[in-house]
C-alpha cells in the first residue's frame, strides 16, 4: 500500500469532548471502521463503543451534561437536512431528540442540566428558527427571523440563552442577543451599528458557574478576532489586553476562574492560560504547528488535536503523552511546509509550500485553493496535498484576501468582486513560483474543493493561459443558479458578498460566475460532485458540464451519492486517485 493511501487509512480520532457534569465520559469521532463516525468513551472503564453506523457516516454529536444521553444528528447521504436523534451512553435504540420538530438544517444546539434543550434551526421556507423543548411539553417557538441566526450557548443555570444574529443583513458580521428561555430580551451587542465598517461578534460561551452572568464574546473592534468578557446583566465589558498578533479566540476553565486561549498567527497556533484575578498570562506548551482544538479539564490539564504538515495528527495532554490513541496502523509523516510572502495588489500574501524531499525546480506544482472563503490554510497535516509530493509535485497553499487569520481587512477584502479578489492574489503567488525556479509554467495544476472549486474553475476560464490542467472538487460553477438551489443560510452568505440577489446586482453575479467565462477555458476540466450536496448544489454543477460539452471541451467529471464531501474513506481515496490520474493524463511529461 502506498504511503499516500495509508494517510487516508490510518485510523485517525478527534479531540474527544466532555460531558460538563460528568467529564469521565467522552464523545469522539474516528475513521476506525473506514467511515467516519461518532464512538462513545467512558475513561474510567476505558470501554469505547461506537455510536453511529451509517452508511456516509456522521460527525455531528454532542453530549448532555450529565453523560447520560448521545445527541446526533441524522441527515439523509450527506444533505445536512434532519433532525436529532439521541441515544443513550451506555447504548441502547435511537430515539427523536427534538419530538414535535420537522426536519431542518442546524443552527446551533444547547442542552441544560435539567433535561431542556434549544435547537436552532434553518428551512427555505421560515428562514431562522429557534425553539425551546422542555421534557414533557411540545417544543415553544421562541426567536423567527428570514435572516441567518443560530444558538450560541446556554447559561451554566439554565435561564439565557446567547443566539448570534445577522437582522441587519449582513452575514459575516452577527450581532448578539441574550434572551430568557420565554424570548424576553435580556441584553443586546451590536457592533454593527454606528459606525463606519460592520465588526462581527462570536459567542464563546457563558461563564461555567450558577448564577454568574458573564458571556465570553469574540469581537473585532480592533481589527482582528479577540475575546471579551461581556457581563449580560450590568452590560458591563472587559477587555483582556491578549495584545497578541493574528487572531485569539479563548474558552472558559471549568471552575470559571481563567480562559484557556488560542492565538493562531501566520499560519500556526499555540495555547495560553488567561488567569482573570490577575491579568497574568502563562503559555501552555505545544510543540510548533498548529492546534485544531483544545480544551481545559476539570482537573486543569489542557488537552489538545495537534499537528503539523510532516507530521500526523495526535490528541495530546499537557499531563504528557497522548490521550487517545487509535488502535491500527500509523500514519505516514510528510515533508515540512515552507512560508513565502509575496507582494501582491491588495498586500502582503502568505503562501505555504511543500515539495518532494531533495528535489528541486522547476517542478510540476500544484496550487491547491482552500474552501471558505472565511478560512485558512495553517501548518496542519493533510492527506490531500501529502499524495500530490508523493507523485512528484511541488504544492502551494495560497492564503488570498478573504482568508481567516490575518485581520478583519484581510477577510472582508473580497466583496462584491467575489472570487475576482481571490484570483489576483493567486496569480500574484504563481508568478512568484514560476520566476523563482519552483514551478514548471507548462505543468501547474489548480484545484481545490467547495469555495477552492469554485476558484478553480474561474481561474481556468479568467486566467485561461495561466493553467495547464484544472480539478475542481463540490464546486460553485454556475452562481445564479447555486444560489437559487443552496440552503437558505447561504444565500444570506452570498447577498452580503455580492451586495444583493442575482436579481438585484445580475452584473456582480455574472462577473463572478463561473459559467460566464466557461467559453474561454482552454485546460482540461476534471470535476467532482455529490448528488445531495446542498451547498454547491449539483443542477448548477450539470449547467457547466453542459457548456463544457457543447463546445466539446475535455474534460470529466465524476458524481457520488453523497453531499458536500464524503465521511467514506474508500470513497476519498478512489476521488484522490482519479485527480492524480486526471493530472498524469493531461499533463507534459
Amino acid at each position: 500500500m502506498p504511503d499516500w493511501e495509508k494517510r487516508f487509512r490510518a485510523p485517525r480520532v478527534s479531540l474527544p469532548e466532555w460531558a460538563l457534569d460528568a467529564p469521565g465520559r467522552c464523545l469522539f469521532v474516528s475513521n476506525a471502521t473506514g467511515t467516519y463516525e461518532l464512538y462513545a468513551w467512558d475513561r474510567e472503564t476505558g470501554e469505547q463503543r461506537q455510536v453511529t453506523d451509517r452508511p456516509n457516516g456522521t460527525t455531528d454529536g454532542t453530549l448532555s451534561p450529565d453523560g447520560e444521553w448521545i445527541w446526533w444528528f441524522s441527515d439523509k447521504d450527506g444533505d445536512e437536512f434532519g433532525v436529532w436523534m439521541r441515544q443513550p451512553f451506555d447504548g441502547g435504540e435511537d430515539e427523536p431528540a427534538t419530538p414535535g420538530l420537522a426536519p431542518s438544517y442546524p443552527a446551533g444546539l444547547a442542552i441544560g442540566r435539567d433535561g431542556t434543550s434549544v435547537v436552532g434551526r434553518s428551512t427555505d421556507e421560515d428562514g431562522s428558527t429557534i425553539h425551546v423543548l422542555r421534557p414533557g411539553h411540545q417544543p415553544v417557538e421562541i426567536y423567527r427571523h428570514r435572516e441567518s441566526a443560530g444558538v450560541g450557548d446556554l447559561s451554566h443555570d439554565g435561564t439565557m440563552i446567547a443566539i448570534e444574529h445577522t437582522e441587519h443583513g449582513d452575514a459575516m458580521h452577527s450581532a448578539l442577543r441574550v434572551v430568557r428561555l420565554d424570548g424576553s430580551v435580556v441584553a443586546e451587542l451590536d457592533d454593527t451599528k454606528g459606525g463606519t465598517e460592520e465588526l462581527g461578534l462570536a459567542v464563546l460561551g457563558f461563564a461555567p458557574v450558577d448564577g454568574d452572568t458573564r458571556l465570553l464574546v469574540g469581537h473585532q473592534r480592533r481589527g482582528r478576532w479577540e475575546p471579551m468578557i461581556w457581563d449580560v446583566a450590568s452590560g458591563e465589558e472587559t477587555h483582556l489586553g491578549l495584545d497578541l498578533p493574528g487572531d485569539v479566540s479563548a474558552e472558559w476553565y471549568a471552575d470559571g476562574s481563567g480562559l484557556l486561549v488560542v492565538h493562531d498567527f501566520e499560519a500556526r497556533s499555540e495555547l495560553w492560560q488567561y488567569r482573570l484575578a490577575t491579568g497574568e498570562r502563562v503559555r501552555v506548551d505545544t510543540p510548533a504547528g498548529s492546534v485544531s482544538g483544545a480544551t481545559a479539564r476539570p482537573d486543569g490539564t489542557v488537552e489538545y488535536l495537534w499537528s503539523s504538515a510532516a507530521q500526523p495528527p495526535a490528541v495530546r495532554s499537557t499531563a504528557g503523552g497522548v490521550v487517545l490513541d487509535p488502535p491500527g496502523m500509523d500514519a505516514p509523516g510528510s515533508v515540512p511546509v515552507e512560508d513565502v510572502w509575496v507582494d501582491g495588489p491588495g498586500g502582503r500574501i502568505h503562501a505555504l509550500v511543500q515539495k518532494p524531499a531533495g528535489a528541486s525546480g522547476p517542478l510540476p506544482t500544484v496550487f491547491d485553493i482552500h474552501g471558505g472563503p472565511t478560512w485558512h490554510d495553517s501548518d496542519v497535516y493533510g492527506a490531500g496535498p501529502a499524495a500530490w509530493v508523493d507523485h512528484g509535485y511541488a504544492v502551494v497553499r495560497v492564503n488570498y484576501r478573504g482568508s481567516t487569520g490575518y485581520g478583519r481587512e484581510w477577510t472582508d477584502a473580497l466583496k462584491h468582486r467575489v472570487g475576482l479578489i481571490e484570483l489576483e492574489d493567486i496569480a500574484a503567488v504563481r508568478e512568484w513560483a514560476v520566476s523563482s525556479g519552483l514551478a514548471d509554467p507548462a505543468r501547474l495544476v489548480l484545484t481545490g474543493g467547495s469555495w477552492g472549486g469554485y476558484l478553480t474553475l474561474l481561474g481556468l476560464g479568467t486566467q485561461p493561459d495561466a493553467w495547464t490542467v484544472g480539478i475542481a472538487a463540490v464546486p460553485v460553477a454556475d452562481y445564479v443558479t447555486a444560489y437559487h438551489d443552496e440552503m437558505e443560510s447561504l444565500k444570506a452568505m452570498d447577498r452580503t458578498l455580492l451586495g444583493g440577489s442575482p436579481e438585484e446586482v445580475p452584473e456582480r453575479f455574472e462577473a463572478s460566475s463561473p459559467l460566464t467565462y466557461v467559453d474561454a477555458v482552454k485546460a482540461p476540466v476534471y470535476i467532482s460532485a455529490g448528488v445531495n450536496d446542498p451547498r454547491c448544489p449539483i443542477r448548477q454543477v450539470e449547467n457547466y458540464v453542459d457548456r463544457l460539452e457543447a463546445r466539446g471541451a475535455v474534460h470529466e467529471v465524476y458524481r457520488y451519492d453523497a453531499g458536500h464531501g464524503s465521511l467514506v474513506v474508500e470513497e476519498r481515496i478512489k476521488q484522490v486517485r482519479l485527480e492524480l490520474d486526471f493530472a498524469a493524463r493531461h499533463l507534459p511529461a
